[in-house]
């Protein structure tokens, strides 16, 4: 893949206000992360070592960021009191390849194993994925929620704005025609989904409402899928409490009103509710029965019956 394709090539569609996102592939991007994402393509080079975590966009990702590192580093759990989820597991093409092909981060670590997120879907990452012997942890939410919980952040990202405030209704349109950050979601979901059933030992497919219903259940099998099985009860006990929204959301570093250098929103705009259904606040009966109706065509008619 061309890391220097010009972007004018590639179709287009308006997404919010004077923004608009770009195809690549089959999926919706925003522009400037193109070629970050071309980048992880590219030069991306996972050791069999490396574990990452891939989610669509608002689907939970700053919780199992948390879940995961005091799975991985146990004695050094207590970091997430003081940095924030998003520094301690970088995102892949939005901070560790963001301006370079080679960055020093990618130096093989000294004890354990490197931990990286990523929301690029599997179509895009088919190469780099098939020939790594990395673990891949996927973690999906239902479609309504995901929406919802995007819609709210979206406009949160876009409050510099008051006037292009996002109106549900066109969130729904868009986020069903899938031109959504990384959408279409069903692709996205449907692409890891596979893979995890062709490559169950590498690759471990989860959902965000049967880690919330049992976490305690669900740190002790990634510990197992992970290498890293826990001996005892109480410190999955210790992770699942210091990993709950409610005491994540509580340290200063996530209640912060600062942002960080790759982001333009403050740290305590990745923390909200965190919780199942919450899309029943705010979607009508018309948009639930049209993504139902999505849902069971895209997903259900693949057997995996999930999202209703």
């Amino acid at each position: 893949m061309d890391a220097n394709m010009d972007l004018s090539s590639l179709p287009k569609e308006k997404w919010l206000g004077d923004d608009y996102l770009v195809q690549l592939e089959g999926f919706w991007l925003l522009p400037q992360f193109v070629k970050p994402i071309k980048r992880v393509i590219n030069h991306y080079n996972p050791l069999p070592s490396d574990v990452m975590l891939v989610t669509f966009p608002k689907t939970g990702t700053t919780w199992l960021k948390s879940l995961l590192y005091s799975i991985l580093n146990r004695s050094s759990k207590h970091k997430l009191v003081a940095e924030h989820p998003h520094e301690l597991v970088p995102f892949l093409e939005i901070q560790v390849f963001a301006e370079v092909d080679e960055p020093p981060v990618l130096a093989a670590p000294s004890n354990g194993p490197r931990l990286f997120a990523t929301h690029i879907p599997y179509q895009l990452m088919a190469k780099t994925l098939d020939s790594s012997q990395c673990k891949v942890v996927y973690l999906t939410r239902n479609p309504k929620d995901t929406l919802v919980s995007l819609w709210h952040f979206v406009n949160k990202w876009n409050k510099e704005n008051p006037n292009q405030s996002w109106s549900l209704d066109d969130a729904t349109d868009k986020f069903c025609r899938g031109v959504s950050l990384y959408g279409p979601y069903y692709d996205h979901v449907i692409g890891y989904k596979e893979l995890s059933l062709k490559r169950p030992e590498n690759v471990m497919f989860v959902t965000f409402e049967e880690m919330l219903e049992d976490p305690h259940n669900y740190v002790k099998k990634l510990g197992d899928f992970l290498g890293c099985p826990f001996e005892e009860g109480d410190e999955v006990d210790e992770i699942v409490k210091n990993c709950s929204i409610e005491v994540l959301s509580s340290h200063d570093v996530n209640k912060s009103e600062e942002s960080p250098a790759w982001f333009s929103l403050p740290y305590n705009s990745f923390f909200r509710k965190g919780k199942i259904g919450d899309y029943k606040n705010y979607l009508s009966d018309e948009c639930v029965k049209r993504i139902d109706i999505l849902t069971k065509d895209k997903f259900h008619s693949l057997g995996f019956m999930y999202g209703i």
